[in-house]
């Protein structure tokens, strides 16, 4: 088989898949906790720690994990050569400047993965401020970097992804030029990424319509949206950007990153599972690994997971309120949006304090196997109203007080 036929032949494969994908109504769930997340000051990750994270990943069922930028640093290697051959599910991606060094650098690093698994993932600054100051560069230039850095990609790996840094602050007729011309160099995929965090979800999905409308070679890829959280809407506009047709969704667990973070890939994940009907979409990712994925990223990163972090946070599921705890207790969908094993959550748990009303206290009585009756139920909610702020209300001291009332 001489290679132009070959070429030819890999070049139908190619789009037939991105065909598919397009098409399915799936969407795509690409993790850069491992690179976009890790950036987040005091989250750095060692090597092995980033193999875990992959693992669990994997286990959840992502599409592709943004594995490391290998130019960067040799612990970022180190941690892509760990995943090789461990990680199979999902594909594994590098991060390259738009510099022929890095996509060399992630070709050595990705080295031995099946072609089909195995990518990289070019950036280019394109907004003026990042053309003027950072780069230097005029709007042809760029261009031109675009396609000789993507083209170059391209004849080593079977997927590239390309994504204009700071896209939402570049003019949108520069913008869809990028994408043309990152198509016809080779790329796979092309990502649209709110680099400072600035658009409302309205915006978000004006910018897609736009690309789409302006983008005729767009059936040729897949397209991917990356949104960090400065304004708190990142998961808000991934999902804006999910009803326009976007197919693959950049996020990071517990929504860890630089500044303000991410979009969380937990919450758009269960914002696309309890709305299918709304968005009209599926997923692949097995919800019940998400909680176990949130403890294990905020366990190894040290980033603590904030009490009321959905899905992860270990309020989500835990009351204090009286009326709360009565009715979570006669049905736990009164006060609950998706029960705890639909994550992976720990039990539902009824929280003794000031709040709290007879039946709570009932219930934790009989499961430590105190008599009682309703006037001693009185009277201990009575004693827990009266108990000093931060007081924890364990099972020792609940005893002791049921004791003094009796």
């Amino acid at each position: 088989m001489d290679r132009t036929f070959r070429q030819r032949l890999e070049d139908r494969i190619r789009q037939a898949i991105i065909s598919r994908h397009r098409h399915s109504g799936v969407v795509l769930f690409s993790d850069t906790t491992l690179r976009d997340g890790e950036q987040m000051p005091g989250a750095t990750l060692e090597p092995h720690e980033k193999l875990q994270i992959a693992l669990a990943l994997e286990r959840a069922g992502v599409h592709s994990l943004d594995a490391g930028f290998p130019a960067s640093s040799e612990a970022d290697v180190e941690a892509i050569r760990l995943m090789v051959g461990r990680v199979r599910g999902p594909v594994l991606t590098a991060l390259c400047r738009t510099v022929r060094s890095d996509v060399d650098a992630a070709d050595r690093a990705l080295e031995g993965n099946p072609v089909h698994k195995r990518g990289v993932s070019l950036f280019c600054g394109t907004s003026p401020l990042h053309r003027t100051y950072k780069l230097g560069k005029s709007r042809t230039e760029i261009l031109k970097l675009i396609a000789e850095t993507v083209g170059y990609a391209a004849e080593r790996f079977r997927i590239v992804a390309f994504s204009p840094e700071d896209a939402s602050r570049t003019e949108l007729d520069f913008l869809c030029e990028c994408y043309r011309e990152a198509i016809r160099s080779g790329a796979t995929t092309i990502g649209f990424p709110d680099t400072v965090g600035l658009l409302t979800p309205e915006k978000a999905r004006d910018f897609i319509r736009r690309i789409q409308d302006g983008v005729p070679e767009i059936e040729r890829a897949l397209l991917a949206v990356h949104f960090h959280n400065d304004l708190g809407l990142a998961v808000a506009n991934t999902l804006a950007c999910i009803a326009e047709g976007a197919n693959v969704v950049q996020c990071t667990v517990n929504g860890i990153g630089e500044r303000a973070g991410n979009a969380s890939l937990e919450e758009v994940v269960m914002a696309l599972t309890l709305h299918q009907d709304q968005y009209g979409r599926t997923h692949r990712v097995d919800t019940r690994m998400l909680a176990p994925l949130c403890r294990l990223t905020a366990e190894l990163t040290g980033i603590v997971l904030p009490l009321m972090k959905p899905v992860g946070g270990a309020n989500i599921f835990a009351t204090e309120a009286g009326i709360h705890q009565d009715g979570l207790l006669k049905n736990p969908d009164t006060y609950l949006p998706f029960r705890p094993e639909l994550v992976g959550g720990d039990e539902i748990r009824l929280v003794l304090g000031r709040h709290s009303g007879r039946r709570a206290v009932a219930h934790r009585l009989q499961g430590l196997g105190i008599p009682h009756h309703d006037a001693s139920v009185s009277r201990i909610v009575e004693r827990l109203k009266l108990l000093p702020k931060g007081t924890v209300v364990d099972d020792a001291l609940l005893q002791q007080i049921a004791a003094e009332v009796h």
